[in-house]
Formats: structure tokens, sequence, C-alpha cells
């Protein structure tokens, strides 16, 4: 049975594993580099609780995570935020995203965030499938802004309100 819930510290090595996964494998972060449990406590600590990370669990294992970050340190985008998810590679296809991404989009407008913008590597059409499923927009297409595994990579840029605000 899947559980989303508010992230821990206790959880932060099985959601360093998937991220590194993902850093190592995937164009899905434009990380290049593996992080540490240490370095994603620290991550952890900027984040909580004024940035919702939320982790997915079956079984009483982490299989994904979500997490909203701040979009700018600019104020006048304190109430503007970014998404990211996550999940283990052997979790992938089975819907479980979407149910995170639903549960931390609600998380950012109880938290009182008007805007959550998502960046989206754009060969990845199931990322981009599922943002558009949780009522995300493409609102824009960066061209050759990353960098990674020796080839230029384009992001779309994907916009989420809130349906009284659209």
């Amino acid at each position: 049975m899947l559980t989303i819930r508010p992230a821990t510290l206790t959880d932060i090595p099985a959601i360093t594993d998937i991220y590194n996964e993902a850093v190592l494998h995937t164009r899905n972060t434009f990380d290049t580099v593996a992080r540490t449990v240490a370095e994603r406590e620290a991550w952890y600590k900027q984040h909580m609780p004024n940035y919702p990370i939320l982790v997915a669990e079956v079984a009483g294992q982490v299989i994904g995570f979500a997490s909203l970050s701040q979009w700018s340190e600019r104020p006048a985008y304190s109430k503007t935020v970014v998404v990211s998810i996550y999940l283990h590679q052997d979790f992938r296809g089975q819907k479980i995203g979407k149910k995170l991404l639903q549960a931390v989009v609600e998380a950012a407008y109880e938290a009182g965030f008007h805007t959550i913008m998502g960046n989206v590597y754009a060969g990845n059409a199931v990322s981009l499938r599922l943002m558009e499923s949780a009522g995300f927009r493409v609102v824009g297409l960066l061209k050759e802004v990353g960098y990674k595994f020796d080839e230029w990579l384009d992001v779309y840029l994907v916009q989420h309100l809130k349906e009284s605000e659209k």
C-alpha cells in the first residue's frame, strides 16, 4: 500500500540513493555529481518546514520523493516555488509519480505558495506528460541550457497555478 507523507531526517539515506541514481544515469536532473547523505541532510534542513519535502513509501521503504524549493532569492518571488520529483527506478511507470506530484502540489498551496514552476528535460516525454496530467502547462522551451553526458540539453519550463487563479 502506498503512503505519502512528509519526509523526516531518517528518510535522507533513501532520498540520497534515489537522487544519486538519477544524477548518475538520467538527464532528469542537471546535477552531475552524486550527493552525500550529509549534503542531503543540509538540503533537508534548508527546506523544512517552509519548503515541503514528501516521500512515497511502500511497505516501509521510501521509493520516491518530491520537494519544493525556492524559485529565487528575490523577495517578489517569495510565493513561487519549483517542484522536483524522483522515483526509485524499480517503481517508475506505476502511477506513483502522479500521486506524489498531486500531493506536493496540494502541499504547496496549503503552505501559501501561489505559483509552482518545474523544469523538465525536453527528451523526457514521460515526465512532461506527468506534469501536464497534474495541471502544469508548458510556458517555455529553454534551448541548450544544460550539458550532460556529452550533449547539450533543452528544458521545458512548466507552470501550475491554483484552479481559482488560472
